[in-house]
């Protein structure tokens, strides 16, 4: 009997979610299955917006950012209604049902990952791939979206050097990474930065000062730094450790301290310690956007073919991870709630070092 496959996009955008789109729907037709779209996510299964993908609507996508099915942050367990949080998730099984499906692929990252676990554990047969430039996906050697951000971040860098030169300036570039430092450690090594702060080193304002001033006693009147958005201060990560300890076993999202204007207050300190004027480049959404690398969209490709051939061969409740040049599928369970993050010593912040870049530590 032909197999009916559902898929959506959830969470933030990132390149390479039409080449995944693309790998899983033709992979899927030429096993002769049938395959629908969800429209914006959880939210458009839960409305049952759906769009038939076939040949036509698959060709063409492979080079375009964003996702054609749209996307969005909504849960199925916590979804806005009547203006009132709900959960939807009998109402998403219903619509499952009602579509005939057999599986239901979700691109998407961490939260994605964890949603998907509830609806397998609902009854429903998923399978998900991992999608987000932050990396931070578990159990996955990288993420489709990582290398495209990668190198936007790192050409934004090439670019402030030359204007950080000129006017003898500090240029504070803030980069995605709320949980984890993969992109701000990448862009910083491979731009040069003489500065990375991440989230899993707690950095020291008067040490990352210190580092600034040699530069300036060395003939070097300048200094790029680069920081994720979630890197902590000593003591901002101090007080958050603290509210996650008081919150044990409750919402730990609550206990994140977020300062939207962390990065203009740690260049404001900078300037008033080297007496070297400080500027901020937030390079926001613009990572997320454009056209996937040829690297995204080669693993794209790859993850949504593999996850097209879990599904022939009934293999469910999976994320399909990257393995070297393979795949490997990953039960739901072991990947939900986890966060890669950069280990302390992992071999680029070794490189690093020995660079003489400064983590503020």
């Amino acid at each position: 009997m032909t197999k009916h496959i559902g898929i959506l996009t959830s969470g933030g955008d990132s390149p390479g979610l039409n080449a995944a789109i693309r790998g899983v729907g033709k992979a899927a037709l030429d096993l002769k299955m049938h395959i629908v779209g969800f429209r914006d996510g959880f939210r458009g299964l839960m409305e049952n917006r759906t769009v038939e993908l076939e040949g036509g609507q698959l060709s063409g996508i492979l080079t375009v950012g964003g996702t054609i099915l749209g996307t969005s942050r909504e849960k199925p367990h916590k979804m806005t209604v009547d203006g009132k949080l709900r959960d939807m998730t009998d109402t998403i099984v219903a619509n499952y049902k009602a579509n005939r499906l057999d599986c239901l692929v979700c691109l998407g990252g961490g939260g994605t990952q964890k949603n998907a676990l509830r609806l397998k554990q609902a009854g429903l047969n998923v399978v998900t791939l991992p999608k987000t430039i932050d990396n931070d996906v578990a159990l996955t050697d990288t993420t489709f979206g990582f290398d495209t951000a990668l190198g936007i971040a790192t050409e934004a860098i090439d670019r402030l050097h030359s204007t950080a030169h000129s006017h003898h300036r500090i240029i504070v570039v803030e980069i995605m990474g709320h949980r984890a430092g993969w992109l701000a450690l990448g862009a910083g090594i491979a731009g040069g930065a003489d500065v990375i702060l991440i989230p899993e080193i707690p950095y020291d304002v008067e040490s990352v000062a210190t580092a600034i001033k040699k530069r300036k006693r060395g003939g070097k009147p300048f200094s790029i730094v680069a920081v994720a958005e979630g890197a902590l201060g000593i003591e901002e990560h101090q007080a958050m450790q603290a509210a996650r300890k008081a919150r044990k076993g409750k919402d730990a999202d609550a206990a994140e301290i977020v300062y939207a204007d962390r990065t203009i207050k740690l260049a404001e300190r900078l300037q008033a310690l080297t007496d070297l004027e400080a500027r901020v480049t937030i390079l926001g959404h613009l990572q997320r956007g454009g056209t996937p690398s040829a690297a995204d969209r080669i693993l794209a490709t790859r993850l949504g073919t593999a996850a097209a051939d879990l599904i022939h061969t009934h293999q469910y409740g999976v994320m399909v991870a990257a393995r070297g040049e393979a795949t490997a599928p990953v039960a739901l369970e072991d990947v939900a709630g986890q966060v890669k993050t950069v280990p302390v010593e992992h071999p680029w912040v070794e490189s690093a070092r020995r660079v003489g870049t400064n983590f503020g530590d």
